[in-house]
């Protein structure tokens, strides 16, 4: 609790800074930090390869999913392409500077705000509980992929000051 209160609050002075507003992105965010503090979760468990640890990765597994019509499932493309969103999301803004040394950025951008349009209308057709409450928040996210992006890289210049103590924090951020 302690990391995702850090995380809200960095992101939300970040917001204020940049007037964002009562954005409702904000809180996504923060748990987007949260969640990734462990590994494991940025590099989720794969069936095309063992973990899931670049783009590429990713998208095979979207690929898979359709190879075998008798076992697909629906939710885990769902599940994948949100990952996606999130990770590009995630490495485009706190390890920017990573991303840009490998000319990534605008392959980044296109594949996460490809993702979280997939998602937002997956949401918003679906009957799913809550789901339809989320679509306009991955469509937020879809639309302004690189504003949100350049806010966590501004979050993380300004507010990651003074980290709680957790592992994420021990990683080298510029």
């Amino acid at each position: 609790m302690e990391l995702r209160r850090f995380f809200e609050r960095a992101v939300s002075a970040s917001f204020k800074d940049l007037a964002f507003g009562d954005d409702p992105v904000s809180g996504y965010l923060a748990d987007l930090l949260t969640r990734f503090a462990r590994t494991e979760h940025l590099y989720p468990r794969g069936l095309v390869v063992p973990r899931l640890e670049t783009v590429v990765d990713m998208l095979l597994e979207t690929q898979a999913l359709w190879e075998d019509a008798a076992s697909f499932r629906p939710e885990r493309e769902v599940t994948v392409r949100r990952h996606i969103g999130d990770f590009t999301l995630f490495m485009t803004g706190i390890f920017r500077e990573r991303v840009e040394s490998t000319s990534s950025t605008s392959y980044y951008v296109i594949q996460g705000t490809r993702a979280y349009r997939f998602v937002s209308e997956h949401d918003r057709a679906s009957a799913r509980p809550g789901a339809r409450a989320a679509a306009p928040v991955y469509r937020r996210l879809a639309d302004r992929f690189e504003v949100y992006a350049r806010a966590l890289d501004y979050a993380r210049r300004v507010h990651f000051v003074e980290p709680p103590r957790h592992p994420f924090f021990r990683l080298s951020l510029g």
